[in-house]
């Protein structure tokens, strides 16, 4: 038998070479036509620029519609270039003799014949759901591996050995699936178009109505199934989600670099990434607070505190008005103030209500009108002469300046005006959180959702000259936009709190995605439950990797969220990121500290089992040591996992350590990912939610767990996060 091995991997070669050159050739035929496709689109973008030309108002229309479309396609076809082909059907003989090709976008040539079905056609749906139980007609699945435009491999799989055709179809390779997960990490998370599996194909192709919520424990491949589904319900429904938009958010501005290339990868760009940090346009946070002054912040109540702010007076505003109108003195007091500012409020939100500011303060002072020589001029001389009133119209300003959020979060800054606002509804203990919390210059991406409550409690602006015929928004409210008053200059923010750019009516999206649900608190499940009032939904999450402490109300938030929205449930049962080693590890973590975790099956073994360090008496040479080791076993990232307090020490060692100094200059900031080729970076366990690395040092593993109510489950995402090599290390 030993002499037979060699003559049958060569021949095994061969016939793989074989495959790979035809493949290859089929490949080139498909880019050249895209090639030709991109020059096309190009030359209709240069046809309506000359469209604009023509000198009459339908040359700029249809210049306007010409560029766009061609934008749009220019885009499509330059985001499709890698790995453009990915997938062969070849079905049974009787079915369909030709193969089909799927990719990331549909192609047709000349002819107008299909050259490349779009992965998320119905025709390609077969390329997914078909098993050796159920074919769907697939006699055989292929895989095509490319770098560029080069077929490097291909995987096939024999679907129906019994059909007519099975005996001429040469099958290589080990099985696309393996294949993929054995492949090393970089900086960016990929598609996984070529190695969807059945399961995770039912919840991409779900109802584009209501909710479609994908739960799974840890590397089931939840992320990329709902990127996916967001992929195609662009393409099912074209038209609905692109005028309305996408909304994707994640839980950091690391998780959402790590994903940024999957979507245009498959040829979508009309859609908004945006971290927890980020959901308010205009304004982004980078920074998380303390988890106990996290807790605070994200707690539903604080919405009662956010809501009492923007209904009171403006610090600093005047507290009265006296004027005299022929022979009466006409006073408005702090009491009668009170009363018309109750008033307003009544009739709806805080800036919707500047329209009426001007006639109801005339309202109340006329009515204090006694005098015959007062009255004998009428109501309309008198509103006349007071709007004319440089006095009178200041001091409107003044008392009831146009509000921007970020005004209100500075309201919150004094520690009298919080207790005055937080009165049984947060303690004392709470407010001194909140109080030396707000002593950092910038937002915390837990301030964020108090922004949008305060915007959404304020209202918008006035619309310049919104309400025709009165006199306040003509003569007062003109340039409301542009108004800064001496009120507004004091309570003004300090750097980094800038007002969001956009309108609360422009806030919903079409489709919202929300990753790693399980982590929103209270107070992130309404921001973000306002961008998707008219949305249909993808959820996904898994409650035993929760940061939040309080469950049952951050499950109350969301189904406020979603109400009256159709449920679709997925359950995604297999691992396909961790060795079975490392995740049994992790499993018995989650075991033994009492997690309630969905434990999913992981489904391919290294051989090898975790390192764990205990009571190292140098750690920094211990890490070192480790650090060195994975990075010369793995191809792909190693990331260095380390509680909050120590992470500028941990990048300090990093930054010392010669062999790794490129590395730690790309660390230098916390928050983000470094790019190029650096392999190395510290995390702390937060910032590893949702992301993958070939290798994890997890330094100082109980203090991680300890500096949070949900430390533990923190610390099993984090034992979660490594592909082929763990380690723990400990004092």
């Amino acid at each position: 038998m030993p002499e037979v091995e060699p003559n049958a991997t060569t021949d095994a070669d061969a016939v793989a070479q074989r495959e790979i050159a035809a493949e290859q050739s089929f490949v080139d035929r498909v880019y050249t036509q895209l090639d030709s496709s991109t020059r096309n689109a190009r030359e209709l973008a240069r046809e309506g620029h000359e469209r604009g030309q023509l000198g009459h108002e339908g040359g700029l229309v249809e210049r306007d519609a010409m560029v766009f479309q061609a934008a749009k396609r220019i885009a499509q076809l330059d985001a499709a270039h890698e790995g453009l082909v990915f997938g062969r059907l070849d079905l049974r003989s009787d079915v369909d003799p030709e193969p089909r090709y799927i990719g990331r976008i549909g192609l047709r040539d000349d002819n107008r014949d299909s050259l490349l079905i779009d992965w998320r056609a119905p025709a390609a749906a077969v390329f997914y759901q078909a098993t050796a139980a159920t074919p769907h007609n697939v006699v055989r699945r292929r895989v095509l591996r490319a770098a560029a435009r080069t077929v490097i491999g291909v995987e096939d799989e024999l679907l129906d050995p019994e059909a007519d055709n099975a005996g001429d179809l040469p099958i290589v390779g080990e099985g696309a699936l393996m294949a993929q997960l054995s492949r090393a990490r970089d900086r960016s998370m990929h598609s996984i178009v070529a190695t969807i599996q059945a399961e995770q194909d039912q919840a991409i192709r779900a109802p584009s109505r209501g909710v479609v919520n994908i739960s799974g424990g840890p590397g089931t491949g939840k992320t990329v199934v709902a990127l996916h589904r967001a992929a195609y319900l662009l393409y099912t429904d074209r038209r609905r989600y692109e005028s309305g938009g996408v909304l994707i958010v994640g839980p950091s501005g690391v998780f959402m670099r790590y994903i940024e290339r999957v979507l245009p990868s498959l040829g979508e760009t009309a859609v908004a990434l945006r971290s927890l940090g980020e959901v308010v346009d205009g304004v982004r946070a980078t920074r998380h607070d303390e988890p106990r002054v996290a807790d605070v912040k994200g707690a539903a109540r604080m919405a009662e505190v956010v809501r009492r702010a923007a209904r009171q007076a403006v610090p600093g505003a005047p507290r009265e008005f006296q004027m005299f109108y022929r022979d009466d003195v006409l006073r408005l007091d702090r009491q009668l103030l009170g009363r018309l500012r109750r008033q307003l409020l009544s009739q709806g939100k805080r800036n919707k209500q500047i329209p009426r500011v001007a006639s109801t303060l005339i309202d109340a002072l006329w009515r204090q009108v006694r005098s015959e020589r007062g009255r004998e001029r009428g109501k309309e001389e008198f509103t006349a002469d007071l709007l004319g009133d440089d006095t009178f119209v200041e001091f409107a300003l003044r008392w009831w300046p146009p509000l921007e959020a970020n005004q209100v979060m500075a309201w919150l800054r004094d520690a009298d005006f919080l207790a005055r606002v937080g009165d049984g509804v947060i303690d004392q203990q709470e407010q001194a959180l909140l109080h030396k919390s707000w002593e950092h210059d910038g937002l915390s991406i837990e301030d964020i959702p108090l922004l949008d409550e305060a915007r959404y409690a304020l209202g918008d602006l006035p619309e310049k000259n919104a309400a025709e015929g009165d006199e306040y928004s003509d003569h007062v409210g003109g340039n409301i936009q542009e108004l800064t008053t001496a009120s507004d200059r004091e309570f003004a923010s300090g750097p980094g709190w800038r007002p969001p750019t956009n309108r609360i009516e422009d806030d919903p999206f079409a489709h919202v995605l929300i990753d790693e649900a399980q982590d929103l608190t209270p107070m992130q499940w309404r921001m973000v439950g306002r961008r998707g009032r008219t949305a249909s939904w993808t959820i996904v999450g898994d409650p035993a990797q929760s940061s939040w402490p309080v469950a049952e109300e951050a499950e109350a938030a969301k189904a406020k969220a979603l109400a009256g929205k159709e449920i679709h449930a997925f359950h995604l049962s297999t691992n396909y990121r961790n060795s079975s080693e490392i995740y049994a590890y992790a499993a018995a973590y989650a075991q033994r500290v009492g997690l309630d975790a969905d434990l999913p099956t992981a489904v391919r073994s290294t051989g090898v089992e975790p390192v764990v360090q205990s009571s190292v008496p140098d750690i920094e040479a211990a890490v070192r040591a480790e650090v060195q080791r994975l990075a010369g076993e793995v191809g792909g990232t190693v990331g260095i996992v380390v509680p909050v307090s120590r992470r500028a020490e941990v990048n300090g060692w990093l930054a010392s350590w010669p062999e790794f100094a490129d590395e730690a200059r790309g660390a230098a900031n916390p928050g983000d990912v470094p790019s190029g080729d650096d392999r190395i970076v510290v995390l702390t366990g937060l910032d590893t939610k949702g992301l993958e690395f070939d290798g994890i040092v997890v330094v100082g593993p109980q203090e991680i767990e300890d500096e949070s109510l949900t430390g533990r489950a923190t610390l099993y995402v984090v034992l979660t996060r490594a592909t082929q090599l763990l380690s723990l290390i400990s004092m």
